[in-house]
């Protein structure tokens, strides 16, 4: 029920491929999923949505504000719920793990060098490229 608020809240029909793929995100235990991600788990999940399908809904999702696109260098698009807060990424350039963080002192590090450059911060994304000390 949850699912056909945040349609209609969006401006969205309530449909069933809508709903899944919303349930499907959702209820992940990966905050980031490319199009193929969710149509593999709903495949597993015995639903019948096409992957075309996937990919139109999610673009529609991304227009309405229901979820965020990333494409990080070196990989496909990923998808995640927009939940309101700010966080900044990195990504494993080896497994493609993306791990989320939020730094207090690197969000106040970045305004302050705006501001020393004559300008207002509008928006930032960062994304740190990682790799695991061996």
């Amino acid at each position: 029920m949850v699912e056909n608020n945040e349609l209609r809240k969006a401006g969205l029909k309530v449909t069933l491929p809508r709903v899944k793929i919303l349930q499907m995100l959702d209820n992940s235990e990966h905050r980031h999923m490319s199009a193929e991600d969710v149509y593999k788990a709903l495949m597993e999940a015995g639903e019948d949505v096409g992957l075309a399908t996937v990919y139109r809904v999610l673009t529609q999702f991304e227009a309405a504000g229901l979820v965020v696109r990333h494409n990080f260098d070196g990989g496909h698009a990923v998808f995640e719920l927009t939940d309101g807060g700010h966080h900044d990424h990195m990504v494993c350039v080896d497994t493609g793990e993306v791990i989320e963080f939020m730094d207090a002192e690197i969000e106040r590090r970045q305004k302050e060098i705006v501001r020393e450059h004559g300008f207002e911060l509008v928006d930032h994304n960062l994304v740190l490229y990682v790799r695991k000390k061996m």
